[in-house]
């Protein structure tokens, strides 16, 4: 995909929507940060939902520690692996207060070391809390960038690393914003929904979904029942053309 392309593809999206943001909810870095980790393999509405609550007992890491695992557990129990996130979640709140003062870190090898932090909730914390251009890559932006042909790659690293070099710095920001909700809503996994896409004429997917086909009534071998029943009209005229027939029918058997 040239420049020129690249280019016009994250100026459509920031037309459509020019101040994306993530959808979990959170007031502060440290609940950005909790909320990323319970992410792993649960919807972000699921999330939101446990952290609504959790949030209300404990929503620093001094709280979260107290709290530990155990205590956790209640919490989360509706989202995948929740054993291991509550271990995670209470594990990387003790080291926050221990090693950095009860703050989030503000760089990606600090956050990669706290325990369920790997690259992409590293660059999510550090793009949304901290204004970072740094491009998180999950299966979305992995998806869409390889089925446009935006920057294609072999696994996640390799699609960040053509992001990060060919997105122009204006849309940088806000670029994983825009492809994550791309692919979250249009260009899904099973059956992308090109037809209502804003980028089909620029993306290179070469196996595009068409427009569906108008719906039309199967063809009927008898009248419809709707009109051999309809009573006739007043003083006897219009009467449907099956009644007529029947009553024929019945009036030269009797004749016999």
């Amino acid at each position: 995909m040239n420049a020129v392309k690249r280019r016009a593809i994250f100026a459509r999206l920031r037309d459509a929507d020019p101040a994306p943001t993530t959808e979990l909810v959170h007031a502060t870095p440290f609940e950005l940060l909790v909320a990323v980790v319970l992410s792993a393999q649960s919807t972000d509405k699921g999330v939101n939902k446990v952290t609504a609550q959790l949030f209300k007992t404990a929503n620093t890491p001094q709280a979260i520690a107290k709290l530990g695992a155990q205590g956790l557990e209640p919490y989360i129990g509706s989202l995948g692996m929740y054993r291991v996130k509550a271990k995670h979640v209470a594990a990387l709140s003790e080291i926050l207060v221990r090693e950095h003062g009860g703050e989030v870190p503000r760089t990606r090898e600090a956050l990669e070391r706290l325990p369920g932090v790997g690259r992409k909730t590293a660059n999510v914390v550090l793009n949304v809390a901290f204004g970072e251009p740094t491009i998180a890559v999950d299966t979305h932006i992995f998806r869409v960038s390889n089925r446009t042909g935006l920057a294609p790659g072999k696994d996640p690293l390799e699609v960040e690393q053509q992001l990060e070099r060919t997105v122009p710095d204006e849309f940088k920001h806000n670029a994983h914003h825009w492809l994550i909700l791309h692919g979250r809503y249009v260009c899904v996994a099973r059956t992308p929904k090109c037809p209502e896409c804003i980028l089909r004429d620029l993306c290179e997917y070469p196996a595009k979904t068409g427009t569906p086909l108008p719906r039309t009534k199967p063809k009927r071998d008898v009248p419809d029942v709707a009109a051999r029943t309809a009573p006739a009209p007043r003083g006897g005229r219009g009467v449907q053309p099956m009644a007529k027939a029947a009553r024929a029918g019945t009036r030269r058997g009797r004749a016999r």
